[in-house]
């Protein structure tokens, strides 16, 4: 049974390690920024670029504006006329497409859920956390000054709504969008994995049943 776990999570809530953990529990492969190498062997371009507009919507405010967002590019634009990082989005696209034909995989981020809407094996997780547990996070595991903490949180927060929102036609973070949504600081990182296999093998169960 191939499954497909896309993990959105807002900044320092673990969300990260909780996909590697799932991954690294259910044997199956994790990306991540790997997705970032892939995309950019296929594609021939430089890494540096997908690096450098990860997770960010096109950097152009005015166009951004005018066009209102990505679905209404990609309709009256062709390719070479579309913003630099719509161009990486849509060749990221495709090598997230790619991954989760191989079979089944842990994604994170990027959009993984709205570019994998129509494919039935994709369970949608987001992994969240009040404010307070974020910061004491940001500070411990990725050694932010405390006195910045709290801002690079709502900062990193907002790049990935908007990236999410620019190119996607749902909210990011909001309860449903995903299939599940979990609070890692009441879960921690294993609960969370725990919860996600639950759920996993109750969504399984109920398709099928006939009610």
């Amino acid at each position: 049974m191939k499954v497909v776990y896309t993990i959105g999570r807002q900044f320092g809530s673990g969300g990260r390690k909780v996909g590697k953990a799932l991954a690294e529990k259910l044997n199956i492969p994790f990306y991540d920024r790997e997705l970032l190498a892939i995309a950019a062997k296929d594609s021939g371009l430089s890494e540096a670029l997908f690096h450098n507009a990860d997770e960010k919507p096109t950097s152009s405010l005015l166009y951004s504006l005018v066009m209102g967002n990505y679905s209404a590019v990609s309709s009256t634009l062709g390719f070479n006329e579309m913003p630099l990082n719509d161009q990486l989005f849509l060749i990221q696209s495709k090598t997230i497409k790619k991954v989760a034909d191989q079979g089944s995989c842990v994604i994170i981020g990027r959009c993984a859920d709205y570019i994998l809407r129509d494919d039935p094996s994709v369970i949608s997780v987001f992994i969240h956390a009040p404010i307070e547990a974020r910061i004491e996070r940001a500070i411990n595991v990725y050694e932010v000054e405390p006195d910045k903490a709290e801002d690079i949180c709502l900062k990193n927060d907002k790049t990935r709504a908007n990236f999410y929102n620019y190119y996607s036609d749902q909210k990011w973070g909001m309860c449903k969008t995903y299939d599940l949504s979990l609070d890692s600081s009441l879960l921690g990182i294993d609960g969370c994995v725990d919860q996600i296999i639950n759920f996993t093998k109750l969504h399984e169960a109920h398709k099928g049943s006939k009610i």
